[in-house]
């Protein structure tokens, strides 16, 4: 019989094999689901991909999970301070948890259990960040019923290598080139109520909610990535102090990369919503660029420093660095690049499709010998 360690090993395998297929996002996550199922011992679960920069959300995959409760719980995670939420499991430096352990064994404290996972019979939750290269790529969320005992430490730890694997293939998804048809008609605006419904939408709206469609996870009638911003924008105006911005980006139907903005007709939380569907900038895309190279994060900050025009002694005031590691910062931005100036970095994070520009083969040079300084 193989031992706990051997069924990881092939599990993981099994998993970046399927990222290698080029399967469709939703296809892999339910062939993972039910791989990791027997596993780790779950009943139930979601998988969500998810804007890199900002960490939200932008669809659910799930075949086993009521969508009962999805705007309560993106409500939770916009307006709590649960220790379960994926940004404090983050902040805690983790990359999965259970509610067992994040409470010291008391989920009762969690009010994500006492206010959802309770009421559907769940008795444990295990909660992965789908994190890589500094990017948030997606979340997972695995439920355990019918009085199972909580995830152990060991399933918790493998838990972690499934998101770090898992995190690349959706870094590379994401980062793919789009597709050869055009876009959808954007601009697209949307209304949600105050009860999360959708109350209005034209044409160009209509035609993307029709695209974007998760008939399981759209109880309130829009998909996940507009309940997020749209309840972000109601945590900002309540104070809520968790939010990041109300904003998010996403890959369109055809591989496009969109922003939605979000912002509140009235002023007040419980007010009506606008939310902007449009092409995303270069100012969008540029984040989504750095990460698709693979830039550290110091590199990023250089990178974006050069983009701004700041010299080589500027770059180095600005991040307290000194000029001889600036240049090294940027030769070695400049090999992952694949290009050999100042202007060229410029040009190829800010063209309408940088974030799928792919990197140059492992092992080039030509770059890498450019001088750092040129113009």
């Amino acid at each position: 019989m193989a031992s706990f360690r051997e069924i990881e090993r092939r599990t993981l395998a099994a998993i970046a094999e399927m990222g290698r297929a080029g399967l469709p996002l939703d296809e892999f996550f339910l062939r993972v689901h039910a791989l990791l199922r027997p596993v780790l011992g779950y009943d139930a679960g979601c998988w969500h991909d998810a804007d890199p920069v900002t960490g939200f959300l932008t669809s659910t995959f799930s075949q086993d999970l009521p969508p009962v409760g999805f705007e309560h719980a993106v409500h939770l995670e916009a307006w709590s301070d649960d220790p379960t939420r994926f940004a404090s499991i983050r902040e805690a430096g983790r990359l999965a948890d259970s509610v067992h352990r994040a409470t010291g064994g008391h989920p009762e404290r969690s009010i994500r259990y006492r206010e959802l996972l309770q009421d559907l019979g769940f008795t444990d939750e295990l909660r992965l960040n789908l994190d890589a290269q500094g990017g948030r790529w997606g979340a997972a969320a695995l439920m355990r019923g019918g009085g199972a005992r909580p995830f152990g430490a060991r399933e918790i730890r493998f838990a972690e290598r499934v998101a770090r694997t898992v995190a690349v293939v959706l870094r590379d998804a994401a980062t793919a080139a789009p597709g050869p048809e055009g876009p959808p008609s954007v601009p697209a605006v949307l209304l949600i109520g105050p009860g999360g419904k959708l109350v209005s939408a034209d044409p160009g709206a209509q035609e993307l909610l029709a695209a974007l469609d998760e008939e399981m996870t759209r109880p309130a009638g829009v998909p996940t990535a507009v309940v997020m911003v749209a309840q972000w924008a109601r945590a900002d105006a309540g104070g809520g102090g968790t939010a990041p911005g109300a904003c998010a980006r996403l890959r369109g139907p055809k591989g496009e990369w969109l922003s939605l903005h979000a912002s509140l007709l009235d002023g007040r939380a419980d007010g009506h919503v606008a939310v902007v569907a449009q092409p995303a900038s270069p100012t969008d895309v540029m984040p989504l660029a750095l990460l698709a190279h693979r830039l550290s994060d110091r590199e990023q900050e250089v990178a974006l420093q050069a983009v701004r025009g700041c010299s080589t002694r500027e770059i180095a005031l600005n991040l307290f660095l000194t000029p001889a590691t600036v240049q090294d910062h940027l030769k070695s931005v400049f090999t992952k690049t694949g290009v050999r100036s100042r202007r060229e970095l410029v040009a190829l994070l800010t063209a309408p499709h940088a974030a799928s520009l792919r990197r140059p083969p492992e092992g080039a040079t030509l770059a890498g010998r450019a001088s750092a300084g040129s113009p």
